[in-house]
């Protein structure tokens, strides 16, 4: 089976989760047979396809305009432009039986143009893998107004998205729930957990680490990496380690790059904030070598959601048996599953109290933390394979496509 996957970022340029999850997915789809080929932007270059092999996977980079880490109105201009440029870039590559699938990835909400040009040259079906209800979340958090003119803009490519979709892959129940209720359940959905390979990281070399790089090699190491932006909240996270400084033995080290940045850097200041560093997005190699040398976990998710997102970086934690600790909007479903498989201690957004008491326990006892984050990994291991993943989402494609007529052997 010969698949397209196509998402707005990829290894080895990008340092966030969601490249490396589907580099983790194209692994271990073709570890199973299939012919992989990833579909992705570049912006580095003048030309405008260029086509490599990263880690032993086909990669078509497409010339695309900035969309990370930019002004509002460009990032917008730039991903409406995604579908477009991708097309005339790889078309020319694009034969009748090219690909026997496709699997793209939700945000950005801009390839149902490419999707369905790529349907239709190879009659073949594509699977949706959704985890960011765009726009919904910034019209939670009061950033566009709903029943604008921008809004119902979005609506129309999220729209065109979904409907390319033979399968539509949801991170949780209460996020199908919603995603039901919001769609009037008019497209075909399931129940399709974040991933993560089951290996775990190590630290390449002693100089690599973070510790000694930063002089923080006897503190016990709360770690949030990845996006810095509206969606996370940061402010909730710097309130906990304002209260954590009479904890002088406990660090925060937040990596990555978004909006909020500069709002960290304010805080440190006005607050003088002792125990945090910041660092911008590093490669995937330092990311790992990061994961490998620190104690505690850390996300956090505004309050202002409805949806029920499962952060992506807490499969980074899990891989490492790190405790996961966090703050999350109310009914999500993620503050069940983790409590309850005893893999971390997640509280509701606004309640400092607890989110403090729950970082000191952490602090405070090491086998404690061992424990929490040996139980991170079981969960990781029953919920989260990469290959479970994989098999589901071949099957589907799989029937989609002898559904039609086509036969197809894996």
């Amino acid at each position: 089976m010969h698949l397209a996957l196509v998402i707005d970022d990829y290894l080895p340029h990008s340092t966030r989760v969601a490249a490396k999850m589907f580099h983790e997915l194209a692994v271990e789809l073709q570890s199973m047979g299939c012919v992989v080929t990833v579909i992705t932007p570049h912006f580095y270059e003048k030309n405008d396809f260029i086509e490599e092999v990263y880690d032993g996977i086909k990669v078509w980079r497409f010339s695309s305009g900035p969309i990370k880490d930019i002004g509002k109105v460009k990032r917008a201009i730039n991903e409406t432009l995604l579908s477009s440029r991708a097309w005339k870039s790889i078309k020319h590559k694009v034969e009748a039986k090219t690909f026997d699938g496709v699997i793209y990835y939700s945000p950005s909400i801009f390839f149902g143009g490419v999707v369905a040009n790529l349907k239709q040259r190879c009659s073949c079906p594509a699977y949706l893998v959704l985890r960011d209800f765009f726009p919904q979340w910034i019209i939670d958090a009061g950033m566009i107004k709903e029943g604008s003119l921008i809004e119902r803009y979005f609506r129309y490519f999220e729209r065109h998205s979904y409907n390319q979709a033979d399968m539509i892959g949801i991170m949780s129940e209460k996020n199908m729930a919603l995603f039901n209720k919001s769609t009037k359940s008019r497209y075909q959905a399931q129940i399709l957990r974040n991933w993560a390979a089951l290996i775990p990281y190590e630290l390449s070399n002693k100089h690599n680490s973070i510790r000694r790089k930063l002089n923080i090699q006897d503190k016990v190491i709360f770690f949030y990496g990845g996006n810095i932006g509206h969606a996370q909240d940061m402010a909730n996270l710097m309130r906990l380690a304002k209260s954590m400084l009479p904890y002088i033995d406990a660090h925060f080290l937040f990596v990555g790059q978004g909006d909020e940045v500069e709002l960290i850097n304010n805080l440190v200041t006005e607050w003088s904030l002792t125990n945090v560093s910041y660092l911008p997005s590093v490669n995937q190699s330092e990311f790992k070598d990061i994961l490998a040398d620190i104690d505690v976990g850390l996300f956090s998710l505004s309050a202002k959601h409805t949806a029920h997102n499962f952060p992506g970086k807490l499969l980074g934690y899990m891989v490492q048996s790190l405790p996961i600790l966090g703050s999350v909007n109310e009914g999500n479903d993620l503050q069940e599953l983790v409590n309850e498989h005893g893999a971390g201690l997640i509280t509701v957004n606004g309640e400092d109290e607890q989110f403090l008491k729950n970082a000191i326990s952490l602090f405070q006892n090491a086998i404690y933390r061992k424990t929490v984050g040996q139980k991170a990994y079981t969960l990781l291991e029953h919920e989260f394979s990469v290959n479970s993943i994989a098999t589901n989402i071949l099957d589907k494609l799989k029937g989609n496509h002898e559904s039609s007529g086509k036969r197809i052997a894996r």
